[in-house]
């Protein structure tokens, strides 16, 4: 693992923080790309990024405090100022949040606009789930299979047998609590699905489509995604079923996606994507983004 790489003075510039930073301007550059499609400009996202980066932070801080609660009440200023605690989701709600503010005062076409948003949110996010494998966050379960990594050091605990055993994994009795044991590199499953979702938008982003079905059909994939990664990944927090609050977030976001997804489908004008407009107007109205 490389938590960190390098200080200035004594501040450390961490391996998350650099891919933190690198998801943002991955993100803004593809969802650039899609919005030309719709023949609207790049900079538009770019314009946008600031704002997303900064409310997608405080939201998965705010998500992280909420789900720790407890040690909040018992350590509030450690809680609120520590450098880790940061819960995606949390940081998806607070970045979607102020996107959608933005849009709306700046009088931006609403729905195109997230649609250039869907796969910008994929490569960012499989972009900072880099920055989680690289700083020891976020591993999985136990496994002797030949994908297992060890974790002796990160922003979580290392992957002792006792660190497992806490979460609720079934370790062979064998092993003894401070043994460092193979885990499930889950960080890397959620990489490679992440782009195989932002290789589907890609696509779909080519094809006729009504506004706003593309960034539901972001969330749609990305809620079956994280519904089942969560089986292999090592978490405290499953209360309903043996569900994580994650599968249970994911399951109110997979219903809320398909029914934005069938609801664009009846009410939407189709995305003003730019190869059918140049063959569909007049050479007069081409280069006119359209508003939807």
């Amino acid at each position: 693992m490389f938590p960190i790489l390098f200080h200035i003075g004594n501040f450390p510039v961490t391996t998350f923080g650099l891919m933190m930073f690198l998801s943002f301007i991955a993100g803004a550059w593809i969802g650039g790309k899609q919005l030309q499609r719709y023949g609207l400009p790049s900079e538009y996202m770019w314009d946008l990024l600031a704002w997303c980066a900064v409310s997608g932070i405080a939201g998965a801080k705010l998500y992280y405090l909420g789900l720790h609660w407890d040690e909040l009440m018992a350590e509030p200023m450690k809680m609120i100022l520590s450098r880790g605690g940061l819960v995606w989701y949390g940081g998806l709600i607070g970045g979607v949040i102020a996107f959608g503010i933005q849009v709306r005062h700046k009088k931006l076409p609403m729905a195109t606009l997230y649609d250039g948003a869907g796969p910008a949110i994929a490569l960012a996010y499989a972009v900072g789930r880099l920055g989680c494998f690289l700083v020891g966050d976020d591993y999985g379960r136990y496994t002797n299979s030949w994908v297992g990594v060890v974790f002796p050091e990160g922003a979580a605990p290392p992957s002792y047998a006792r660190e497992l055993r806490a979460a609720g994994d079934s370790i062979p009795a064998s092993i003894p609590d401070t043994a460092l044991v193979t885990v499930h590199p889950t960080q890397l499953y959620e990489i490679a699905l992440a782009l195989v979702i932002l290789g589907i938008l890609w696509q779909l982003g080519k094809r006729r489509h009504k506004t706003g079905q593309l960034f539901a059909t972001f969330l749609f994939l990305y809620s079956i995604e994280r519904f089942f990664i969560e089986f292999v990944r090592a978490k405290m927090d499953r209360y309903v079923w043996g569900m994580s609050t994650s599968q249970l977030v994911s399951i109110v976001l997979f219903f809320a996606a398909a029914g934005l997804w069938w609801w664009r489908q009846k009410t939407a004008p189709d995305a003003p994507l730019v190869t059918e407009r140049v063959n569909n107007t007049p050479p007069s109205a081409r280069g006119k983004p359209a508003r939807a």
